[in-house]
């Protein structure tokens, strides 16, 4: 069975054709710049293949990777394809688990738009495109937020008055959690012990991250919040504030409510610290040369994640082993290293011989730690494929 996996954003699509029976991908690619100058689709076969074209809207985005699956030799027939999955990024309180799409998964999607503004119009975009392109064809979307329905109320609700909650649904989410659901996983069965007995914490460590606490398989807290801007320092976004100072800073600089949330959203984190760079390449280049924004960038990061992972021990009452994930988990191990300098206390130790590795499996923790040390790259894809082959059965 042939399973296609798309991730809609805004201007953007990426997709990957897996076969089940390899859980390989046949292909992934992604089409970039929709509804802007300069859109393409780019995937790799035996070599890169860029097609640019003009490319308006997400029916055409979503044609052209169909027509690029024929016209490449990758699937015969399009009808090939048994299923569709999709990433959703917020479900809210709906949905626990991933399900088929009807009338009523779209609804529950469109309700959730005030919560994710800029992620659920895309993903359902993306959606009724393939319903429309694909007809019959079964579509199934995963929610990153349905991991996370475990948290129990003492971690989700946030101290405002109850009626916001009530009324509103303010709380915290979680993101990341196909992510955190996979790597945690694929820890138990490294560590081959089964996931019921491990308390793991999983740090997802890309441009956007979160820190999960995975207690029996099961997540009990999560750093992201009511929408991924709670939590660690991140690429652009700001993580944790006292909310107080996002009323000054309006008042001080006269800025409006959009002003202030692109602020702390795309001008904040790293690249705000730091004036450098988003791109934490750049950043310990810029930190090696002597800058000392980067440094302290680089230093607040990794304290942030430190404590994190700390106080998900302390809330578990143990650990077993921390994941590193995501582009800068999977393949920085100055990261990695400056992170686990402060878990000693917890039986943290580091390999640093074995630390030096880049987006492959790796425990890198030293033969008599009491807490494993674990780089895993990610695949929500899989997940994704795996969960829509479960419920197309």
């Amino acid at each position: 069975m042939k399973i296609l996996v798309l991730n809609c954003g805004s201007s953007s699509l990426k997709y990957q054709l897996i076969d089940m029976a390899t859980e390989e991908a046949a292909v992934q690619g992604l089409v970039e710049r929709i509804g802007i100058a300069g859109s393409r689709l780019v995937f790799k076969l035996d070599e890169k293949i860029v097609i640019e074209k003009e490319i308006p809207n997400h029916d055409v985005a979503v044609k052209l990777v169909l027509d690029s699956l024929i016209d490449y030799k990758i699937v015969d027939d399009i009808k090939e394809i048994a299923a569709c999955g999709h990433r959703v990024v917020h479900g809210g309180e709906h949905f626990t688990k991933s399900a088929i799409v009807c009338d009523q998964v779209k609804t529950a999607i469109r309700e959730c738009i005030a919560l994710a503004p800029l992620h659920n119009p895309a993903n359902l975009i993306g959606i009724e495109v393939c319903e429309k392109l694909m007809p019959g064809v079964p579509q199934v979307a995963v929610f990153d937020t349905a991991f996370h329905q475990t948290m129990p109320k003492k971690a989700y609700l946030y101290a405002l008055p109850y009626d916001f909650y009530k009324n509103h649904k303010i709380r915290k989410y979680g993101f990341h959690g196909t992510s955190h659901y996979y790597v945690t996983r694929r820890a138990a069965e490294m560590l081959e012990k089964p996931i019921e007995q491990l308390k793991i914490v999983s740090c997802h460590l890309g441009n956007g991250a979160s820190v999960c606490a995975v207690d029996g398989g099961i997540s009990v807290d999560t750093s992201m919040g009511l929408t991924p801007l709670e939590g660690l320092i991140m690429g652009t976004r700001s993580g944790d504030i006292d909310p107080a100072a996002v009323a000054f800073i309006m008042e001080k600089e006269g800025l409006t409510t959009k002003q202030m949330e692109n602020l702390l959203n795309k001008e904040s984190g790293v690249l705000g610290v730091s004036g450098v760079s988003s791109d934490f390449r750049d950043l310990e280049d810029a930190d090696a040369a002597g800058n000392e924004r980067a440094t302290i960038a680089l230093d607040m990061y990794h304290y942030r994640v430190a404590k994190y992972v700390a106080s998900y021990a302390a809330a578990m009452k143990g650990l077993d082993a921390v994941i590193f994930t995501a582009g800068v988990g999977e393949n920085g191990a100055g990261t990695r290293a400056a992170v686990c300098e402060y878990l000693a206390h917890l039986g943290v130790e580091v390999d640093h011989e074995k630390n030096n590795v880049r987006g492959k499996e790796r425990d890198f923790s030293t033969d008599s730690a009491k807490v494993r040390s674990l780089v895993i790259p990610t695949n929500e894809e899989l997940v994704i494929a795996r969960d829509t082959l479960q419920l197309c059965k």
